[in-house]
């Protein structure tokens, strides 16, 4: 692997330790970048209880749910027909009480 650049001189005259970096002109240090990269797909989502979800589970509601558009509340307890985990801020998608729903993770927890 070749040695970086400094990031905050733009200088080649970096050290090597095991763990970190260092410039040898402004001294400034910084991590080494992990040898194996996560793929991109392997992003891990956690209930609200710091269980790991993935695709086909069941999860329940924690929390009186208000459907933005609709006069609807989804109430504590109600459980989703299989989950499908999806990218964005709303991490969940599911069918409950007939309606499909996004979801945020925090707002759940494995059935």
């Amino acid at each position: 692997m070749e040695k970086p650049v400094c990031p905050v001189c733009e200088m080649d005259q970096v050290l090597e330790s095991p763990t970190r970096w260092e410039c040898a002109t402004c001294g400034h240090e910084w991590d080494r970048a992990p040898a194996a990269e996560e793929e991109p797909g392997a992003r891990v989502v956690k209930d609200a209880n710091g269980n790991v979800l993935t695709d086909g589970d069941v999860v329940t509601l924690i929390k009186d749910l208000p459907l933005k558009g609709a006069s609807q509340t989804l109430k504590t307890g109600t459980k989703s027909k299989p989950i499908r985990l999806v990218e964005g801020d709303h991490e969940i998608t599911c069918k409950m009480d007939g309606i499909t729903v996004f979801l945020k993770a925090c707002f759940v927890k494995k059935a």
